[in-house]
């Protein structure tokens, strides 16, 4: 960048500074929103759950069914954004 533009660039620096925190905001949040971690955990708990009998067959793959169909989701994304799965 040269001085004239960086001079005449000076009034947009805010703008870019919270342009690169929101972008980094954003990264942070699909980051933890596509991490497959928590849905794996709650269903271990919900294996668990049924195992001691806290809930029942229906209960059970009911939400067994909406975890799946999130690792789905989670895997997909990764795919599109052409990481790996990592599930």
């Amino acid at each position: 960048m040269g001085l004239v533009t960086g001079i005449l660039t000076l009034p947009f620096a805010p703008v870019r500074g919270i342009g690169w925190v929101l972008d980094k905001v954003v990264k942070t949040a699909e980051n933890e929103f596509y991490d497959p971690a928590p849905v794996q955990e709650a269903l271990v708990n919900l294996q668990r759950a049924r195992d001691e009998g806290r809930i029942d067959e229906e209960t059970f793959a009911r939400r067994e069914e909406e975890l799946l169909r999130r690792l789905e989701e989670i895997r997909v994304y990764r795919l599109q954004r052409g990481g790996q799965p990592g599930l």
